[in-house]
């Protein structure tokens, strides 16, 4: 028997998700955050959006540098991902780096790619729309790649992704090749 849940959890009828990192540079200051609430929106063209809270400095970032990017990262970077969710951004800082997360210039637009990604895009922005409490961006992917465990799909043989399950059980990784929980 299904039992009622109040429409504003309703989101969380989806976790676990991948979380993966939105980046974003503006001149020195370098932003980001773990994002879940993310999807491809059209092949032809290929465009991708990403859900941030309205306030987010890494919104911000974003808008005014008019790309971002996604880094998905293997479960060995938990922790950076965990003190990137801890951290507020700030004007002139690097908020990767803060977090133990290196990265580098995307060859296409310049957003930054954490380094030791297993999958990374680089998207132009094309258009914000605001959404309840949060804002979604809309980019166009201008650079896609991955590690040798993509092909075409994943395998999983050796990309064991962060999953996200909410605050308040806090990042809960499951290694997808075997089910089981670690």
């Amino acid at each position: 028997m299904l039992r009622k849940v109040s429409p504003s959890l309703a989101h969380r009828l989806f976790y676990p998700g991948v979380a993966a990192v939105l980046g974003a540079q503006w001149g020195k200051t370098v932003a980001a955050m773990p994002v879940v609430s993310y999807a491809a929106l059209s092949e032809k063209p290929p465009l991708f959006g990403v859900s941030c809270a309205k306030d987010s400095f890494t919104l911000r970032t974003s808008m005014a540098a008019r790309a971002f990017s996604i880094s998905l990262l293997d479960d060995e970077h938990v922790g950076a991902v965990s003190k990137l969710a801890s951290r507020k951004g700030r004007e002139g800082a690097d908020k990767m780096d803060e977090a133990g997360l290196k990265h580098r210039r995307g060859t296409k637009l310049g957003a930054p790619i954490v380094v030791g990604s297993v999958a990374a895009l680089e998207c132009a922005l094309l258009r914000t729309l605001r959404m309840g409490d949060h804002v979604l961006l809309v980019g166009r992917i201008e650079s896609a790649v991955a590690n040798d465990d993509f092909r075409e799909y994943w395998r999983f043989a050796s990309y064991h992704p962060i999953l996200y399950a909410g605050w308040d059980q806090g990042v809960e990784l499951y290694r997808p090749a075997s089910r089981r929980r670690i």
